[in-house]
């Protein structure tokens, strides 16, 4: 295990090539969102349009309607109604679920309950890559990790970890502890491993593991504890799995999004919120790139 550097991320992550087409770098499916969830799933979508091509996304129908509002910020983005999620799963190269989906099944806004809807994602497309967030990681059996033939990116934070593999890691009071923070980069090794995925466990220290490795990104500030940081992180990470590897992808969207809280915190101190986290993001990925 090792502590994240920017040297470890020159060169590795994909550019859009100069000679390429609308549609070749990158197609994203973002499913979120609910009727007392409304901001969650559209600033992932957000962040995700300025990196990826092409955003394809699903809510409920007052969702749908807010996106078509705003749709003038963002380019190539599609409201895919239930009729035809199923074309738009099969063309997108990613699939980001959960931020803002209801708890439970909730009549007023999906037909099926979030842990169906999980499942029956990762069933009929085992083929796609999945990054899973927020209330889907509440919903569903880790065990359905393992169905995908692409590893499937899960983005805690310590209670939902705790909540998902049935794992208490540790009390937040005993987060600063040294021996706390070694059995947290142990107990995600060792879930990383056994359920074949990417965890991406969010924290004043971020822990990323896969099966072989894990890396840690320290970072970022009080400022980030604002609603919607973690639907910011989320749409990053997935856009990037688009087209990168999904370990890369995850530890490169950590790293990403606690320097660019640190950019804004040397510009306005702790008072930043989700959306200004959106536009700053940019500019780091350009500094790294």
């Amino acid at each position: 295990m090792q502590e994240l550097k920017l040297s470890d991320l020159k060169g590795k992550l994909y550019i859009p090539p100069p000679e390429s087409h609308k549609g070749q770098n990158g197609k994203l499916l973002i499913i979120g969102g609910s009727h007392l969830f409304h901001a969650a799933s559209l600033w992932a979508l957000k962040i995700a349009s300025k990196i990826v091509d092409m955003v394809f996304y699903h809510s409920v129908p007052e969702n749908l309607e807010m996106v078509k509002e705003i749709k003038k910020e963002f380019y190539d983005g599609i409201v895919v109604t239930s009729e035809r999620i199923g074309e738009y799963i099969s063309e997108a190269d990613c699939i980001l679920c959960g931020p803002g989906l209801p708890r439970g099944n909730d009549p007023k806004d999906y037909k099926q309950s979030t842990k169906e809807l999980v499942y029956q994602l990762l069933t009929e497309y085992p083929e796609k890559r999945f990054v899973f967030d927020a209330s889907a990681l509440q919903e569903m059996n880790p065990k359905w990790l393992k169905i995908p033939k692409q590893r499937v990116i899960v983005t805690p934070h310590e209670k939902e970890f705790e909540r998902l593999f049935k794992f208490q890691i540790a009390s937040i009071k005993s987060q600063i502890n040294f021996n706390s923070q070694n059995l947290k980069i142990q107990t995600a090794q060792k879930m990383a491993k056994k359920y074949n995925c990417v965890i991406l466990l969010k924290g004043p220290t971020d822990i990323i593991c896969c099966p072989s490795e894990c890396k840690t990104v320290t970072g970022g500030n009080a400022g980030m504890t604002k609603g919607g940081t973690g639907d910011v992180l989320a749409g990053l990470t997935a856009a990037l799995y688009c087209k990168n590897d999904a370990f890369l992808s995850a530890y490169v969207a950590s790293y990403v999004n606690k320097k660019a809280g640190e950019s804004l915190f040397k510009k306005v101190g702790y008072f930043f919120n989700a959306s200004d986290l959106v536009e700053e993001i940019p500019r780091v990925l350009k500094e790294i790139l």
